[in-house]
């Protein structure tokens, strides 16, 4: 029987740990000192044609506003981009868009104007049905009251804070890209004409408000916080140069730091709409927006809750409210405290407590009418949940506040 040389045959059956160490000489390669290409003889140049020029570099101090390239170099905007977790599909670029006013910059493709357009019209669709649906009996002020808390200038301000964005002094190509740019306006308590005169009571009154216009035109012709705008859609069809002519005075005029952090803050909103699609978008607005604690009950004021409470439920087909003492204490003392409830027939709708009977009255009848307009499902699925499938469900549709 013949041995076998394993050597042979190792290099197919051992693994490679196993494999035992062959030494490989190494292949020396000569490198090539000198270059086979064809030199051109020094006449053989043409003197007529144009070498490539490196472009001069542009002056920052020109530009309105940071050129897009700059954005990439920015650590501000880096840092704002991980820290409020943006989709990673949303270019820095446009984030930097974002910070740039349509004061500071007149050009639409340089400016937020189109994206906050954009994304007002998403926090108000997505604000209004957040709170339509968890709160269907609301009355029309309070639901005014409601998105001016959650989206209101006030609160993109605060929140444009939160998030650590700066504001440039003045606009400019040299400004780091990752600050919020706008012009200012003129402060109301400037003296520009050294005189003693102040630029708020040298400018023009705001006309007052029509008489004609209450809350079921404001519902149809107001914005989301029942605010009548100056211009509609129709007027700006009409009549084109409105738009030129506004576009003119914000440039002569400026926006305060309220206007650009509100611009601001809905063009983020419209950029992760656009970059990241509708999830993104409902994401970052369960993120930011909605949770935000906000107290509905606060926000109702009634001036005489004993009729309206009646009104109610004659409306709704119950019987007349009572008000009845359920305990007192001290009633001889300084400090009485009494307890009163009211009754539809047996069924107790509020309860108060107060320092005299009509103090407790009143606060009773208030508990009874929050108690049926704070009304809110065990379920809340707003409409716009359906639109990532399912089956819709509808919901309460009450028959509104009271008018008394």
């Amino acid at each position: 029987m013949k041995t076998l040389r394993l050597l042979r045959w190792s290099g197919s059956v051992l693994s490679p740990r196993t494999r035992p160490c062959v030494y490989i000489r190494p292949i020396l390669l000569s490198s090539r000192l000198q270059s086979t290409a064809t030199v051109l003889p020094q006449e053989e140049f043409d003197d007529n044609v144009s070498q490539p020029t490196i472009p001069p570099p542009i002056d920052l101090t020109t530009l309105p506003s940071p050129p897009p390239s700059l954005a990439l170099q920015s650590a501000k905007l880096s840092a704002l981009h991980a820290r409020l977790s943006l989709p990673p599909r949303l270019p820095v670029e446009t984030l930097a868009r974002c910070l740039i006013d349509a004061s500071a910059d007149h050009h639409p493709s340089f400016n937020n104007h189109s994206l906050s357009l954009l994304g007002n019209d998403l926090l108000g669709y997505y604000t209004s049905e957040l709170i339509l649906c968890r709160y269907p009996r609301l009355p029309m002020t309070i639901i005014f009251a409601a998105m001016h808390a959650y989206v209101g200038p006030e609160t993109l301000t605060s929140l444009t804070r939160e998030w650590g964005v700066d504001s440039a002094a003045e606009p400019g190509g040299e400004v780091d890209p990752g600050l919020l740019q706008f012009k200012a306006t003129v402060p109301g308590n400037a003296d520009l004409a050294g005189d003693g005169t102040l630029v708020k009571d040298s400018q023009a009154r705001t006309t007052p408000k029509p008489w004609n216009r209450g809350l079921s035109s404001l519902s149809v012709t107001g914005d989301y916080f029942g605010a009548l705008p100056p211009r509609t859609r129709t007027d700006y069809l009409e009549r084109p140069e409105l738009a030129e002519q506004e576009a003119a005075a914000l440039r002569a005029r400026g926006v305060t730091l309220e206007r650009a952090c509100t611009n601001f803050v809905r063009a983020v909103m419209g950029a992760v709409y656009l970059h990241g699609g509708r999830n993104a978008a409902k994401a970052f607005f369960r993120a930011h927006f909605q949770s935000r604690a906000l107290n509905v009950s606060q926000l109702f004021i009634f001036r005489q809750p004993t009729r309206d409470l009646s009104r109610l439920c004659a409306r709704e087909g119950l019987v007349s409210p009572v008000a009845r003492i359920i305990s007192e204490t001290g009633r001889e003392s300084r400090t009485p405290v009494f307890v009163v409830g009211v009754f539809s027939g047996r069924d107790k709708l509020g309860e108060g407590q107060g320092g005299s009977l009509d103090e407790a009255r009143f606060r009773a009848a208030v508990a009874a009418l929050k108690g049926w307009y704070l009304y809110s499902p065990l379920q809340v699925r707003v409409p716009s949940e359906v639109e990532e499938g399912g089956k819709w469900e509808g919901l309460l549709i009450d028959g509104g506040e009271v008018v008394v």
